[in-house]
């Protein structure tokens, strides 16, 4: 395994983007998250990396945020019941049905679902990378989040350098414009 995301062995989990809990994020962090979560949906689309959505208690959080349901599409999207994904009996099995070894983690919120979602997947042998543009918790616990990860041993990126791991090629990144006519980049992405 190189030291490069490669896409071939990639899945792209999205993890509780939630209206409610996107809520509770200051102005200032929430800001372009979600155009950059979809961003990384289509880079993983076009590079065939499974995309898998969970869904902590939609009862109380509401569904997958309606400005992701158009990018996720038809990918599953699951109930999810436990915080870290790893041990929940519908997404743990999705994410190791894929056959892909490195999870690419985005969503909310860092210092819990996403936390120990990576916590739980490094434990079972998976390479995983959070994405820390892509992820977000009120106040102070994002950063929190993210220094646990880190000293786990969790691969830190952000939207704009996985984007380019995954392409890998001048070509293929032409491609991926031409692919999408009218493409933006997210805010704080610069292509």
């Amino acid at each position: 395994m190189g030291l490069l995301i490669d896409p071939a062995d990639s899945v792209l989990v999205v993890i509780d983007v939630q209206a409610d809990f996107l809520a509770r994020i200051e102005d200032a962090t929430k800001a372009g998250l979600l155009e950059r979560i979809a961003f990384l949906v289509e880079s993983a689309r076009y590079c065939a990396v499974p995309v898998i959505a969970s869904v902590e208690s939609p009862d109380d959080w509401g569904g997958l945020h309606p400005e992701l349901v158009g990018p996720v599409g038809d990918a599953p999207v699951l109930r999810k019941v436990v915080f870290g994904l790893a041990d929940d009996p519908l997404v743990g099995p999705a994410v190791r049905e894929t056959g892909r070894r490195t999870a690419v983690l985005v969503g909310l919120e860092t210092d819990v679902c996403v936390a120990q979602s990576a916590l739980g997947l490094l434990g079972e042998g998976f390479r995983v990378a959070v994405v820390e543009d892509a992820v977000a918790s009120p106040g102070s616990a994002h950063a929190a989040g993210l220094d646990r990860m880190r000293r786990a041993g969790v691969i830190p990126v952000v939207a704009k350098q996985l984007h380019y791991e995954w392409m890998r090629t001048v070509a293929q990144s032409r491609a991926f414009r031409a692919a999408h006519p009218g493409f933006e980049n997210p805010p704080g992405v610069l292509l």
